[in-house]
């Protein structure tokens, strides 16, 4: 018997479209018990998504099975595709935020089934659409489902909700309704991708622009934020958590005296928007850059394969860099950490992890 776990995080989004898509299994990694592996999706991208992530556990982790699907929040690009998952795969549990349940001003939104209310944003609609979508599944094929508030665990206690708590969450959903709907032209689109419009900044080991006060929406603030503990190895997870859940989260594990230094990876938040961390956040959880970090770590990106500059910001994967961590992104290609003992696979290999960069994104 080996007794490991491997973590993949799949390449999701066409163009500019990044999204999250992982997958996680650990136990007997080499048992034809489906049950010696218990298998977890944290969210599932896009649709298209959804059917890489069924077809990438059957063949890899040779089961039908997925003991646990976690939607963190229900962007589009995090929660369609998990439609697919609980659609096509036998699932055990489902961990997702049920906004109308803490709400009237949310359940009144579906008065009919649906999102009916004209004067939220089109991006709001479509993702409390998408996340009723996911309940309805779940309870059709009689799937248990819970919220993923902070204390939260599987049965096997190495997967632990960190973040959010439920005062947290509920404080963030009045503002839900305030999203904005994105405005922009495909001339102005294009122009964003372009080198030479970017005001660039230089940077240096010791110089760093990565500002305090970054700033995203409150659904992206409500994503559930795991920790995965197996063995000596300590995993964390973020979905799209912005500088104010992240210090929850970290408030939290350092109440209960969380050696942080023991971490072995870190999901870079909103695949690696600079609106997401800040350097006061790193150094509470990474340590500053003094501070000198034994442990191998390493943080990866979900990002698309033309996600750059924004996503990640080069400035962001710098700030990891700065401070011990080995960064590596999808951007097209699927990436894999595991521990030691896990089987080989024909055809993958390793990846290198992203350089320090001279010139920043301003």
């Amino acid at each position: 018997m080996a007794i490991g776990y491997e973590v993949d995080f799949l390449a999701v989004g066409e163009g500019s479209r990044s999204g999250d898509a992982i997958a996680l299994r650990f136990g007997d990694l080499y048992s034809n018990n489906p049950f010696a592996q218990t298998v977890i999706v944290i969210d599932g991208g896009y649709k298209e998504s959804g059917k890489q992530l069924v077809e990438h556990i059957q063949y890899y982790y040779k089961t039908e099975r997925v003991d646990l699907v976690v939607s963190t929040h229900p962007d589009a690009d995090h929660a369609n595709g998990l439609a697919v998952v609980l659609e096509e795969l036998e699932v055990g549990q489902l961990w997702m935020h049920q906004p109308w349940n803490h709400t009237q001003d949310i359940a009144e939104l579906f008065k009919d089934g649906r999102v009916t209310d004209n004067s939220i944003g089109n991006h709001l609609k479509e993702s409390l659409e998408a996340a009723r979508t996911l309940e309805e599944i779940a309870k059709s094929k009689k799937i248990q489902i819970f919220e993923p508030f902070c204390g939260l665990q599987d049965v096997t206690e190495c997967l632990t909700v960190v973040g959010p708590t439920q005062p947290f969450y509920e404080s963030l959903l009045p503002h839900f309704r305030g999203t904005p709907d994105p405005k922009a032209s495909s001339f102005s689109e294009f122009m964003a991708t372009v080198q030479d419009s970017i005001d660039w900044v230089r940077e240096t080991w010791n110089r760093e622009t990565l500002s305090e006060d970054g700033e995203t929406s409150a659904e992206n603030e409500s994503s559930t934020i795991l920790l995965f503990s197996f063995g000596n190895s300590n995993i964390l997870f973020t979905g799209d958590a912005g500088v104010k859940a992240l210090g929850e989260a970290i408030s939290l594990l350092e109440d209960h005296s969380f050696d942080f230094s023991s971490l072995n990876l870190i999901q870079v938040p909103h695949h690696g928007s600079k609106r997401n961390v800040s350097p006061s956040i790193l150094n509470r959880l990474l340590g500053d850059i003094t501070t000198q970090n034994t442990n191998l770590r390493s943080a990866y990106v979900s990002a698309s394969k033309k996600g750059e500059p924004k996503h990640p910001a080069k400035k962001v994967t710098n700030a990891f860099k700065r401070r011990g961590a080995y960064v590596y992104t999808t951007q097209g290609s699927s990436v894999r950490h595991s521990s030691p003992n896990a089987p080989k696979r024909e055809g993958w290999s390793p990846v290198s992890p992203l350089p320090f960069y001279n010139k920043v994104e301003e």
